[in-house]
Order: C-alpha cells, then structure tokens, then sequence
C-alpha cells in the first residue's frame, strides 16, 4: 500500500515538473490571478485567461463574462507591465474582432476564447529573459473605456507568470526529510554528555529560522526571495493543509469569539498584494517604447459563447489602493502565500506546538515504557539497565530543552504579532498562555545555570552529572570560561520577535536593528572564541558572518530608498544562493559529526594496523637476518613470525668504564676516598645537586655548598659507627 501510494505521488510530481518545464520550453506567458483594479459598472468578470507564445507571437484569450449595461460601446486598453518595464500598451478595436459580437457589448452571459497575433515591434519588447527566470513579476491590465465619454466601465489587472519559482515542494521535503533524519541520529548520540550533533542540529534549524524571519519585514522584497523564503516555513511551524480543514477550523473558531479580520482562502494572494510593492512594481514603472496600437485590421474570428450556469465561477475581488483587504509587507503578504490567513498565523503555529507536544510526550511514554520492560524481563546487562534508569530523566530534561529552543522563535514572534492585531479574543488568550509556557521552559533553565556558578564555579557546570546532562544543550559546546555565551542568542531571537512584531511600521528600523545584531552576534565570536575546537569557532563565525552580509543585502528592499525591480530581483537570487550555500555547509557538517568519521577512522586504523604488522614483520625478519638466526628444531622459538631471543639494540654505545666495574666491598678509608672523588667529579660537570653515593644509602642529599661547608665526614663511615656501638651495648646486656 505504502509502496503504491509512493509511486503514484512519484508520477504526479513528475508530471507536474514537466507540465511546468513545458511552459519554460515553449517561451510562454500566461495568468495567474485575477483582480478588478476599479469598482466593476458596466462588465463582471468570471474568467480571464490570457497566454502568450514567444514562437508564434500570438496572445491566447479566454473570457467569461457578462454584460449589464446596454448599448454601450467600448475600446479595449492592454497593458503589460514586467518589472515596471511596459513591453505592450495597445488599443483594441472591440468592433473588429470576434465578428462583432462585442460591438456593442452583448446583454448577456457570454464566453469567448480567441488567438490573435501581435504586430512584430511589440514583440520585440518583450525580453527573452522573460520566460526562463523564475518567480516572474509582471502583470497584465484591460481596461475597457467607453467610446466618445471616455469613462472606464471595466479595469482587470491580472498577475503574469511563466511557470518557474523559488518555491519547490521538493525543497521543502528535502529540507525537513535531511532535519528530521538528524534528529533522529542527534536522539541516539545524545545519550552521551558530549555530543556534538545535538548542538549542529539547533544550529540548523536556527538557519532555517533566521531565513524565514528574515521574510516577515516590512520591505518590498522580489517575489522570488519570498518563493525562496517559503520553502522554510516549515521552520516557523506554518503549515499549510492540501484539504485546509485545519484554517477551516480556526476560521469557525475566531468567528465565535469576536474574530473580524479576513479569513483564509485558497485562492492566490498575489492578487491582494498592494499595488506598490513587487509583483506589480506600479510606482516604480518606467515606461518603454511599447506604443499605442490598434489591432482593428487583424482578421476576424469566431466566438464560443454560453449561458452563465455552464460556466465554473469564482469571485473576483475588487482590489484598489483604498481597499481595506490589501495586503501590506512583511507578515500578511509571506503567510498568505500559503494560503494562512494574517489573523490566523499564530493558531497555526499553537496548533502545531500543541501537536509537537504530543509526539514528545508518545516518545518520552514510550521511552519509560521500554526501560519499565527491560527491568520486567530482565533485558542487558543490571549495571548498563540501572545507569539507564537514573540518566532517562536527565534526557528528557535536555530534549525537553532543545525542543524549547526551537519553538522559542515562532510562539515569540508570533504571539507578538497577534497581540498587534486585536481579532479574536480567545486567540490572544491562547498567545498569552504560549507566550508565558515558551518563557518558563527557556528560562527557567538559564536562572539554574547561572545560579549553580553563582554558588561555586563554571567548571561545576561540567562536573555535576545532573547539570550537564540536563542543561549542557545550553553550554556543553562552550569553554568553562565561556558558558554564558548562550544568552546572547536568546537575548537576540528575543529582541528579532519585539522588531518583527511591533516596529513592522518602518521597515528601515527593522533592517538596521536587525543589522546591529547580528554584527554583535558575530563579535561575541570573534572577541570571546567560545567553542572547545577552534573549527567550531569558524563555523558558528561563519554563521554569522553569512546572516550579517543577507541582512546588509536587505538594505536595497527598503521602500523608501527606491530600488529599481531589476536591481532589486537580481539581489534576492543573490540572497538565495548566499543562504544555499550556508545550508550546504552545515549539511556537510552534520554528515561530518553523524558517525561517517567513524568509518574513516575504521578504515585508517585497519590499513595502519595492517601496514604496522607487516612492518614489524618485516624488521623482526631483518633483525633475525643480521643476527645470523635461522629456524631449527633445537631453537623452535626462533620461528620468523615470533619474537626474537636475543635482539640487538638500536644503539650500541658503551658503557662508562668507571661505572662498569665489579662490584667489592669497600673499606670507610676507600668509601671516603671514592665518595669523595665521585662528588668531586659530579660537582665538576653537573650543577644540578649531588649525587648519591650509592643507591643503598640512606644518608639525605646535601648541594654541593652544603657538603662542601658543613659535612666533611663520609656519610657510610657515620652509619658503621652507629651499627658497631649498637651491637656492643646488645652483647653487653646480653652478658648481665
């Protein structure tokens, strides 16, 4: 079953990969959302779809539509504008084309399709950059104004597209498939105090954070860095259901407690973005020479038309500079996207947590469950199932923590943001509650540590057996000196939500503060060098040095400052290879701390043994070789594969003659004068203090200044003395 259902979504993958690759290939424009740019009068608009192939030069039409007024005759405007470049502006002649059937326009349902091909000097203007970049900004305007009054009974601005973007479902998988795989090995490695992965994998999930937040300032960023920013939102626990039954739900839920903002749907936001702000880039429009024509000489056609009820409608909103349903940058733009209504971002992120939650506590449960088998049937060895025991709740504790760190980011920001809002008053209630669960479990840690240094010292942090193992995932990579390091990365996340969340007016503040801190950030590693490795060093600086250069890029994006759409495109590809390669090194580091090195290791310590055995062979093969030796059955352990009898030594050097001399006892006039002539020697050619006599002397040293000055009586001839008055005052008690 499984395996089915993995070859079926295979096969649509594939078939939507090529169905998309296909309008790359052919050279094509078409539609991707459909919004009225003025209060419709005399036109309502269903359908609108309009295509255009650069291999013939033609614009494909599909109109549904119906007519309200009568007898009125109107020219048609199309205007297409591609970052704020206008490529097309002509003038249709409604009366000359479908055979009439719009001149005027009919009192009744209708639906027209049409090809018509395009003079040769507009299509010149059309870039052919155009239809292989993706996330394409561009859109296309009909704008029907009556003849003779001038008055526009119908504007129509529908958004272009050519099928390629940012935004891929496979990067979105492969990004979370590659997490959640290291969480899996990071549960496995750390059970033990030191592990590095555990720490790489906050470190990842942290870049895939700052890329998101990165996204929710108010700046006019290109559509393709949002697209690109997309493919982590994941991270920030926003996720968007195929059914939508989870934004159902919360839409049923802020409607019952006071809930006014706009609800969740699956049409495009594109179309609701404000007319300022990329893909439409309407004020920032530089026009091109694309001239005014008429198309009333192009040959005439024939129209398909039906009633109304065989026609699939949909609403078109009415979207204008004035409208309230406007999208503004930064939050409402980046979780509409995904089809996340503004007001219910945070329930479904609270949602998610919850659900987090539960798959901690089913592992936790289970992980008790299994050490409660263990002790029932007597499973391993007692001493490895005690330890285990005793260092489960420590484990939990620390994933616990972990687990904390990564939803600190999302609940802060936006909780934050829904305070902001003023919707519903259950889902400020729910904020509050995170709001303040969020601040216990990442705090409540850091007042423990902080306080046990207080007490003693850093160094109890990695002694305590309870500390580390319960609150190393806050320190454990740092030096003892450096423990308090981890602060500034709360301090910063926390800082990023209040600048997120409650200066999202100025989207110049937003970007210089964001500035400010992750320059300090990259500082506190560069002044301090935390990290035991000096490699860890580089890499958390590198890091860093990675978000400060994104976030100075994100200056161009600021509104005020102008930037003209190509510039700005080309700096959010930009943004997205940086952030890319970043990815890249920090997945070959997790591959580097996930046990491959193991296996290297392994195979170096085979091929050294190997070579180190067939070396000793071959020198204890020499060795025998010099020494004449060869295997007899009256020398059986002078076999070749053992070790040798007798074997010479690396360096022969002799031995001093006056120290390799037979040993007799010496006389006390002798041992004077030998003593005496060995100290005489010593003191000549050493300075580091005198020598024993002999090793079995129990006569303390003495410096040379000190024998010299004050002992002129051997120290042997002294102990003789003592052991024959001894043995005289025994024989004397022995006689009474």
């Amino acid at each position: 079953m499984f395996s089915s259902l993995a070859r079926l979504r295979a096969i649509a993958f594939t078939f939507s990969s090529l169905a998309i690759l296909s309008h790359a290939l052919e050279g094509s424009l078409f539609t991707s959302s459909v919004t009225y740019c003025a209060p419709p009068e005399t036109l309502l608009i269903q359908q609108f779809d309009v295509e255009y192939f650069a291999a013939n030069n033609s614009v494909s039409f599909n109109i549904s539509a119906e007519s309200v007024d009568s007898n009125v005759n109107v020219s048609a405007s199309m205007l297409v504008n591609v970052f704020g470049i206008q490529p097309v502006n002509i003038t249709i002649d409604l009366c000359g084309i479908l055979n009439g059937a719009l001149c005027p326009l009919p009192q009744y349902n209708f639906t027209g399709s049409d090809s018509i091909t395009l003079p040769g000097s507009i299509s010149s203007n059309f870039p052919s950059i155009a239809f292989v970049i993706p996330d394409l900004e561009g859109y296309a305007q009909l704008t029907l104004t009556e003849v003779g009054t001038g008055d526009v009974k119908a504007c129509v601005q529908a958004t272009l597209s050519n099928g390629l973007s940012t935004h891929q479902r496979a990067v979105e998988w492969t990004t979370g498939g590659l997490t959640l795989f290291t969480l899996f090995v990071a549960l496995w490695q750390s059970c033990s105090p030191t592990a590095i992965l555990p720490h790489r994998l906050l470190d990842l999930i942290n870049l895939f954070q700052s890329i998101a937040v990165s996204a929710l300032l108010n700046l006019n960023y290109p559509v393709t860095y949002i697209s690109y920013a997309l493919n982590f939102a994941w991270s920030l626990s926003l996720f968007s259901s195929g059914d939508d039954s989870m934004q159902e739900a919360i839409n049923n839920m802020r409607a019952l407690t006071g809930g006014g903002l706009a609800n969740s749907t699956s049409s495009s936001a594109v179309a609701f973005v404000n007319r300022k702000l990329s893909p439409f880039n309407s004020d920032s429009a530089s026009s091109s020479s694309g001239g005014i024509s008429s198309l009333s000489s192009l040959a005439k056609r024939t129209v398909d038309w039906s009633p109304l009820h065989n026609i699939q409608q949909r609403d078109v909103a009415v979207v204008t500079s004035e409208s309230d349903n406007v999208l503004s940058a930064g939050i409402p733009i980046y979780v509409s996207t995904i089809n996340i209504a503004t007001a219910n971002a945070f329930m479904t992120v609270f949602l998610c947590t919850l659900i987090l939650i539960a798959i901690a506590l089913f592992v936790f449960g289970f992980g008790w469950i299994s050490l409660f088998a263990r002790e029932r049937h007597g499973i391993g060895r007692e001493d490895r199932r005690i330890q285990t025991r005793r260092a489960y709740p420590s484990w939990i504790r620390a994933w616990t923590l972990r687990l904390s760190s990564i939803m600190f980011t999302p609940i802060v920001v936006f909780a934050f943001y829904q305070w902001t809002l003023n919707d519903s008053w259950l889902s400020i209630l729910f904020s509050v509650i995170a709001f303040l669960g969020i601040m216990i479990a990442v705090c409540y840690p850091c007042i423990v540590v902080i306080h046990s240094v207080r007490r003693s010292e850093p160094s109890v942090l990695y002694t305590d057996s309870f500390l580390h193992k319960s609150y190393g995932s806050l320190y454990a990579q740092y030096l003892p000196s450096r423990y308090y390091v981890f602060l500034p990365l709360i301090i910063v996340a926390f800082s990023k939500a209040i600048i997120v969340a409650f200066i999202s007016s100025s989207g110049m503040a937003q970007v210089i503060l964001f500035l400010i801190l992750e320059i300090a950030l990259v500082f506190r590693v560069l002044l301090f060098r935390p990290h035991r490795t000096r490699g860890a060093d580089i890499f958390s600086a590198f890091l860093g040095i990675v978000r400060v250069v994104c976030t100075g890029l994100m200056i161009a994006f600021i509104e005020s400052i102008g930037v003209k759409p190509i510039p700005r495109y080309a700096i959010g590809l930009v943004l997205a290879v940086i952030n890319s390669i970043a990815i890249l090194v920090v997945f070959f580091n997790l591959a580097l701390h996930s046990g491959i090195q193991r296996l290297w290791k392994r195979r170096e310590a085979t091929s050294s043994s190997s070579s180190s055995t067939s070396s000793s062979l071959q020198g204890s093969s020499n060795i025998m070789l010099e020494k004449d030796v060869t295997s007899s059955p009256k020398y059986p352990s002078s076999d070749p594969f053992g070790r040798p009898r007798n074997p010479t030594p690396e360096r022969n050097v002799p031995l001093d003659p006056e120290i390799n001399q037979p040993y007799s006892p010496p006389s006390p006039t002798a041992t004077t004068t030998d003593y005496a002539s060995t100290r005489q020697r010593d003191s000549e050619s050493t300075n580091f203090g005198s020598v024993l006599p002999r090793r079995w002397s129990f006569t303390p040293l003495h410096t040379p200044t000190e024998s010299s000055g004050l002992d002129h009586t051997p120290p042997f001839e002294s102990t003789l003395s003592r052991t024959s008055e001894e043995q005289i005052e025994q024989a004397s008690h022995s006689h009474v």
